[in-house]
Formats: C-alpha cells, sequence, structure tokens
C-alpha cells in the first residue's frame, strides 16, 4: 500500500514509477479522489463549526425570548446537522474508493530493476555450476524409470482432479528429506528461526500481504471463509500484523516449510504434464522482517541463503534479476533462481527472493520504534522460496538420472535416507 502523503508530495515520480510497470493515468484518478475526500472533510468540519454557534444562538434566542430568531437557528442547526452527516458519509465513501484503489496498485520498483514486458526481459545476474554431458538422451523427472513407481498422477487424478500426485515409497520419502534438509541448513547455518504456521488464515492476513484484494482468483477459498495459504510468506509477515516493534529486535529472520495451495488462475495449458505446477505442494518459506536500512542488503543475505541450497544439492542454476513486467505486484525487486532441467533442455524457476520496503508493512500496520528515538516507521519486508520443494526434487531427479532409469543423489541427502545414494532403476532406495 501506498502513502498517500508522499503521492500528493511527489505526483510525477509515482507516475514515472507505474509508468515502469505499464501503469498509466493512476496518479491522476488518485489525487482527484483524495481532493474530492478532503474537500467533504473541510466542508463537514465548516459546517460543524457553524453547527456549533447556531446551538450556543439558539440557548440565547430563547433567552431573550426572541421566538422568531428561536425558531429559525433551531431549524438551522437541524438542517446543518442532515449536511454534516450528508457530508461525513459522502467523505466515508470517497475514503473507501481511495483505500482500495490504494490496495490494489503494486509496489513501486527500485531504479536499478530492468524495464521490460515479460520474463524475456530479465537480466542473468550470474551462473553456478554446469549442466553435467550426458552420453544419453535425457528424460523428464516423471518418465524416469525409478520414478515412475513411486509419482502417481493418475491415482491423484482420481482423488482429486488435475494437477495433483501421489508420492509414494522412495520418491515419497525423497521429497520428505528434501524438505527436512532445507530446514536444516536455514536453521543451523544461516540463522533462520524455525516456525511452523497455520494453513488457513483470516482474510485480513491475505489483504496484509497483498494477496487480495487484486489476487483472490489465485488463491482458495473456504466456505467458513477461511483463505488457503499460497505460500507461508503470508503467515510468516503477518506475524508482525498490528505489533510495534523495537529496532533492536530487527531483523527478525524465520523459516517454515508448509504446504501451500494455488489455484494456478491463467495457467491453463501450461505444464500439463509433470509435478512443476501443482495446485497442492511443498515449500520451504524464507521471510525477513528489518528496518527501512537494512533491507537491501538482507535481500542479497536471503539470496545467498536460496543459493545455498541448490549449491549444496549440486544443482547447476542461474541468478536472474526480474523486469518490471515479470516481477510481482508486492516486490520492488525480484531476484530469481533458476534450476538447470536437463529433461527440459532448459532453466526452470525455483525461487523467487523479493524485497517489498514497507509496502506490505503500511497494509499490515507493522512498525518499529527507531532506537535513536523518533516516531515510529514501517517495517520493510522480505520473502523468498529457500526453495519450492517438489521442484527441487524433479531437479534432483532430473540431474541425477543415469543411463539405467537410476539416479544418483547428492550427498547431502544421504543421512536423511539411512546412507542411500542411488534411486534404482526399480524404484527402490540403495
Amino acid at each position: 500500500m501506498h502513502d498517500i502523503r508522499a503521492i500528493r508530495d511527489n505526483p510525477d515520480a509515482f507516475e514515472a514509477a507505474l509508468n515502469r510497470r505499464g501503469l498509466t493515468g493512476l496518479t491522476a484518478q488518485i489525487l482527484s479522489l483524495d481532493e474530492a475526500r478532503r474537500g467533504r472533510i473541510a466542508a463537514a468540519e465548516t459546517a460543524q463549526a457553524d453547527q456549533n454557534k447556531a446551538s450556543k444562538d439558539v440557548g440565547a434566542a430563547k433567552a431573550r425570548g426572541d421566538d422568531a430568531e428561536f425558531e429559525r437557528l433551531r431549524a438551522l442547526v437541524a438542517t446543518t446537522k442532515a449536511d454534516i452527516a450528508r457530508m461525513q458519509a459522502e467523505a466515508a465513501d470517497l475514503d473507501a474508493q481511495l483505500r482500495d484503489l490504494l490496495l490494489g496498485i503494486p509496489n513501486l520498483p527500485l531504479d536499478r530493476v530492468p524495464e521490460g514486458r515479460d520474463e524475456d526481459d530479465n537480466v542473468e545476474l550470474r551462473r553456478w555450476g554446469t549442466p553435467a554431458a550426458l552420453d544419453f538422451a535425457p528424460v523428464e523427472h516423471f518418465q524416469i524409470p525409478g520414478v515412475v513407481p513411486g509419482m502417481d498422477f493418475q491415482t491423484g487424478a482420481k482423488l482429486s482432479g488435475s494437477r495433483f500426485v501421489v508420492l509414494k515409497g522412495a520418491v515419497a520419502r525423497i521429497h520428505r528429506a528434501l524438505a527436512q534438509f532445507m530446514v536444516d541448513l536455514h536453521v543451523d547455518q544461516h540463522g533462520l528461526e524455525e516456525t511452523w504456521t497455520p494453513v488457513l488464515v483470516l482474510e485480513q492476513m491475505m489483504l496484509g500481504t497483498g494477496q487480495l484484494p487484486k489476487f483472490g482468483e489465485d488463491s482458495y477459498l473456504t466456505r467458513e471463509g477461511y483463505w488457503l495459504i499460497p505460500t507461508s510468506e503470508v503467515t510468516l509477515t503477518n506475524t508482525v500484523n498490528g505489533d510495534l516493534l523495537d529496532q533492536a529486535a530487527l531483523p527478525r529472520r524465520m523459516v517454515a516449510h508448509s504446504q501451500c495451495f494455488r489455484s494456478e488462475a491463467g495457467s491453463a495449458g501450461r505444464d500439463t504434464t509433470g509435478m512443476l505446477r501443482q495446485h497442492q505442494f511443498e515449500k520451504v518459506e524464507m521471510v525477513s522482517i528489518t528496518d527501512a536500512d537494512t533491507g537491501l542488503a538482507e535481500h542479497d543475505r536471503m539470496t545467498r541463503c536460496a543459493e545455498a541450497v541448490l549449491e549444496a544439492l549440486e544443482l547447476p542454476y542461474r541468478t536472474m534479476i526480474l523486469c518490471t513486467g515479470d516481477m510481482g505486484a508486492g516486490a520492488r525487486i525480484t531476484h530469481d533462481l533458476e534450476v538447470w532441467l536437463p529433461g527440459q533442455d532448459r532453466y526452470r524457476e525455483i525461487s523467487s527472493v523479493s524485497y517489498c520496503g514497507d509496502y506490505q508493512g503500511r497494509r499490515m500496520n507493522a512498525r518499529y520504534r527507531p532506537a535513536g528515538g523518533g516516531k515510529p516507521e514501517f517495517v520493510h519486508t522480505l520473502n523468498g522460496s529457500g526453495l519450492a520443494v517438489g521442484r527441487a526434487l524433479i531437479a534432483v531427479l532430473e540431474n541425477g538420472q543415469q543411463a539405467d532409469g537410476s539416479v544418483r543423489l547428492p550427498a547431502v541427502l544421504h543421512p536423511y535416507l539411512k546412507g542411500a545414494t542411488t534411486l534404482t532403476g526399480q524404484g527402490s532406495l540403495a
């Protein structure tokens, strides 16, 4: 959410930043609503002052026996009271319109974010690892012989419809091991606090992190009014919703492994085979709550935390900075990590790490007291996948596949698999 005072003070800069997002004309609409709202408030205050004066004059007219003036003033007070109520209602309606408009406007990109329309305009920052030179034609994860027994899309569809899967046996165990490894790495080496949160949240929590009001179709709403989280970014970030923190307690760094639910609205026809795009999936999510001075440094730190997972799993990847047209609505800057998938012969996204500035802090009314004193400021927030567990499973399976249909597993997973190093071509661990 945006500060209306900042928009009033520098409307040209605000409009220029929105133009980089491909949005035009919103600043004029905002200022028009704001001017009308402030005009109604001022008129109501003036009318209230007139009513107060007239109320005093009513008593004076009655005291001196001036019945005609008494009746005139009493009628004036009644009329003015009705006018005040009308103007206050109009001001409240305009305020709601302005708030709804501001809630639906995306965050402003940092100057360093490249301008562009879609993923083709993203910019590569760096690469790590070299895709293995295979002496056989690689296949996608769900086609690897050793994977086929443990990745059951037919039963998933029977139970829940398309974009669901049932994992079994060794594949399910590798999936679980990946999540445990990621959480342990972030807790033990990166200093994040392990956190477990609900997957059902109130509407206000979805509003706080920006999934509502504009992107409700991307998530699931229960009959009881709870929303299923699309990521634990929603719950972790909202742990400070409405709070006033001490700056000395920041940054607050958290990590959670959770189920996530997305409707995948607008993805019809995309990634319809395999586990790449599912309605229900697991993710290890990182969230940091920081002050205004350290947010960008925290963004680089969080990116390194995600990169470290891929490096430990021996997975080649590249780090991208998203352009203005491909960046999420709540972000000021986003780094995407794209992992190499030999079955697709391309890099695919496995993590997005975003710095949101005070955009979510304002929506949540989450603030901190500056250590040196002064007025409380809104917290700055960051979130990042560390990593998407299902996509990590895909990458491990595809990059480790062997000509005989088995899969060589990364060394860091061996302790989580009781020493097993391989998914055999028959689908067991060995």
